[in-house]
């Protein structure tokens, strides 16, 4: 079993994301982004999940009204592509 540091991503939010920030209020450590005292809040088409910072405790998919959240491992797909787009965020590539 991979170690923390290995896990490239552990959850992720995808297309059905409404950007309602419920995720946002429910994260105890602040891993989504971006947050309303960042400048592209405001035009933000969805949220991102920092994996780094992430402590796998899944509040943010007990939290979303649309189920947009998903472990990365059992993401559907058709929103596959979005554990990409997520790590492209954070400009992480690849490997995290």
């Amino acid at each position: 079993m991979p170690t923390r540091s290995e896990v490239v991503v552990a959850f992720v939010i995808a297309a059905p994301c409404v950007a309602d920030y419920s995720c946002l209020e429910a994260c105890p450590v602040g891993c989504i982004r971006p947050t309303p005292d960042e400048p592209e809040f405001d035009r933000a088409e969805q949220l991102y999940i920092d994996s780094r910072s992430c402590i796998d405790c899944a509040a943010c998919v007990e939290a979303c009204p649309v189920d947009a959240v998903f472990d990365a491992e059992r993401i559907p797909d058709r929103w596959r592509h979005y554990v990409g787009v997520n790590r492209d965020y954070f400009g992480r590539g690849e490997n995290g």
